[in-house]
């Protein structure tokens, strides 16, 4: 059960710090520069991590062969991620509100990815859950 729930306890952990860190990022501060701080940190952060738990198995060069196209489209997207939270409430969104409606949002793309890219089912549950995703949407809006 650890096992299932401890990513959970860390994404959400992760995603209230990271809400707070953007919202608090200096407006002054150009956001780039700001990312490229943000980004030297976690390089380093995960490069001890990594080293931490390669099991002595630390040949980087051999490692990096067996990466894939999307750990480099990971690097570009979250660029876009970390810049669009940071204008997100730089335009004004409250912390309680700006992420609920990305992340709601999100949910519903993700949802509709799951059923054409990953074969995922969509039942009555699902269809449901969609529409109180609009409903909810439509209501933190207006």
């Amino acid at each position: 059960m650890w096992n299932y729930l401890w990513p959970v306890l860390l994404v959400v952990a992760s995603n209230v710090a990271y809400h707070i860190s953007a919202k608090e990022t200096p407006e002054a501060v150009n956001a780039f520069l700001s990312l490229t701080v943000t980004y030297l940190v976690g390089a380093a952060f995960a490069l001890g991590l990594y080293l931490a738990t390669s099991g002595g198995q630390q040949d980087i060069l051999r490692n990096l062969k067996n990466l894939n196209w999307a750990s480099y489209l990971l690097g570009l997207v979250i660029v876009g991620l970390e810049a669009g939270n940071i204008y997100l409430y730089r335009a004004g969104w409250k912390i309680s509100l700006g992420s609920l409606v990305c992340n709601i949002s999100v949910a519903a793309v993700l949802l509709v990815v799951g059923i054409l890219f990953y074969k995922e089912a969509l039942g009555y549950k699902q269809i449901v859950g969609l529409l109180l995703f609009v409903a909810g949407l439509v209501f933190i809006n207006s």
